[in-house]
């Protein structure tokens, strides 16, 4: 909903979009490389059945490892940027905090800076991301300041580019207390069937109270299923509550199960 939904209303309006594949980057915190290529696969399929349609929009979808020149930045851009700013980047530190890492790796702190050249190589000016990712953001921006600045002042080659988020800029995962997300095992994957996503949806995390009400700040887990419901259907999250009332958590998950199949 931050990322796909937005790529696919802007590629609809005839804006000239390029979607990258990260599977380079995914070293940098997995060790099932021998799955990259399923994996790349997989979401290609994910992105053409979300309305993405090379055929008809200005639309690319490439992987890293097929464009060896996007990646050339690299190096310039590194030199950029200091060890202390890519330490502190906060996305990365809970990235390693939830995977549990002890030992990690030096990709996983340049991890951002790969991300500015994904972004900048083909000089992209808006991206649709969730709000964990700008931090990366503002440090793309950061690098192609400092880029026109140091290498081509008179003539600037990179723009700085805009996030655009969607009206849910995060999403909590089904067990409701951080972001959805693949590898922390907390997500709806869009390829799942019918029954693995009731499956799913059946363990998420709700309260005691069988009275449901929007209250993201005291309630957060029943707010975000009420959340995922309303981006679904485009009602919104108090009427959805409203109408489930003392129905409870049962109600609601089998509400959501139905929205998202």
């Amino acid at each position: 909903f931050g990322s796909l939904q937005n790529r696919v209303r802007l590629a609809e309006l005839g804006v000239p979009t390029m979607i990258l594949i990260a599977d380079y980057q995914v070293l940098t915190d997995h060790d099932a490389f021998d799955k990259i290529s399923q994996n790349t696969k997989q979401l290609v399929i994910d992105y053409l059945a979300a309305g993405i349609n090379p055929e008809k929009q200005d639309v690319i979808i490439y992987p890293h490892s097929y464009v060896p020149e996007a990646n050339q930045l690299m190096i310039p851009f590194l030199t950029l940027v200091s060890n202390a700013e890519l330490s502190r980047n906060p996305t990365v530190k809970e990235e390693i905090q939830s995977a549990g890492l002890t030992n990690v790796n030096a990709g996983m702190y340049t991890y951002p800076v790969h991300q500015a050249v994904d972004i900048l190589f083909c000089k992209g000016n808006v991206v649709p991301v969730g709000k964990d990712q700008l931090p990366h953001l503002e440090l793309t921006r950061t690098i192609a300041r400092r880029f026109n600045e140091k290498f081509c002042p008179k003539n600037p080659i990179f723009p700085e580019p805009q996030a655009l988020l969607s009206k849910t800029p995060s999403i909590l995962g089904l067990d409701g207390s951080q972001k959805m997300s693949k590898s922390r095992g907390n997500a709806i994957m869009l390829s799942a069937t019918e029954d693995e996503t009731a499956a799913l949806i059946k363990k998420a995390k709700t309260d005691q109270d069988r009275n449901i009400t929007y209250d993201p700040v005291n309630r957060p887990e029943v707010a975000n299923l009420l959340m995922l419901i309303s981006l679904c259907t485009k009602e919104a999250p108090e009427d959805i509550a409203a109408k489930i009332g003392m129905g409870g958590g049962g109600m609601l998950k089998k509400m959501l199960t139905e929205a998202l199949n």
